[in-house]
């Protein structure tokens, strides 16, 4: 884990150095700079709001590099990175974060149960701005993006999703069962404020497209 956390670290000096025309989205960055909203649409539902779109830049079995350009008042839902180190640059524009860790207390035998978690981040950013890091079991590997102008982030994975390794992409909300407590005994403290989540399938006016990267190679 140490070795991890400063491999990331150095990853995110790196990072911090990188402009939308590093990776050729200058051109939306700009758009991004004098767009005036506001737009109150969700992605998908309706035909002039461009759904959210990711950029492929590099995959294999260590890491994978993407972007996601997100048009206003897109929302990518509540989801986890199982067992992964996250670096996210957001590369131009404003968003909106919300992220969760899991609290330590005996999971329920049927994983779709709700699960008790804390709060981590709740936050508006804009860039330019240093990038984030959220670790396996720490620094919000549960979040949520809603992007309050045109923006973009750039993820780097570590290791990359995979079905056969166990790294599924889940994603949750806010459970509405009223009979969860709002504090927990763990360890010995009281945990005041928990959240709890639940599994559940995004709606069907979230649609990620792939888009056509237009920067410079990434060798590895």
């Amino acid at each position: 884990m140490f070795l991890r956390t400063v491999v990331a670290l150095v990853h995110r000096f790196q990072l911090d150095k990188i402009k939308p025309s590093d990776v050729g989205l200058e051109q939306e960055a700009q758009y991004a700079r004098v767009w005036s909203g506001p737009m109150h649409q969700c992605n998908g539902s309706h035909p002039s709001l461009p759904p959210i779109k990711y950029l492929h830049l590099h995959e294999c079995d260590s890491f994978s590099i993407g972007i996601f350009c997100m048009p206003p008042s897109s929302i990518i839902p509540l989801h986890n990175h199982p067992g992964m180190t996250v670096l996210s640059k957001l590369l131009y524009g404003s968003l909106y974060v919300k992220s969760y860790d899991w609290l330590d207390f005996p999971a329920a035998a049927d994983p779709s149960q709700a699960r008790p978690a804390e709060l981590v981040r709740d936050t508006e950013m804009t860039a330019p701005c240093g990038t984030t890091i959220l670790y396996p079991s720490s620094g919000g590997n549960i979040h949520t993006f809603e992007a309050v102008t045109p923006c973009a982030i750039l993820d780097i994975l570590s290791p990359p999703y995979s079905s056969e390794n166990g790294r599924h992409c889940t994603y949750f909300r806010n459970s509405p069962r009223k009979d969860l407590p709002g504090e927990l005994q763990l360890n010995g403290m009281t945990v005041s404020d928990v959240t709890w989540l639940e599994e559940f399938q995004p709606p069907d006016n979230f649609v990620i497209r792939r888009g056509q990267y237009r920067g410079p190679v990434i060798r590895r």
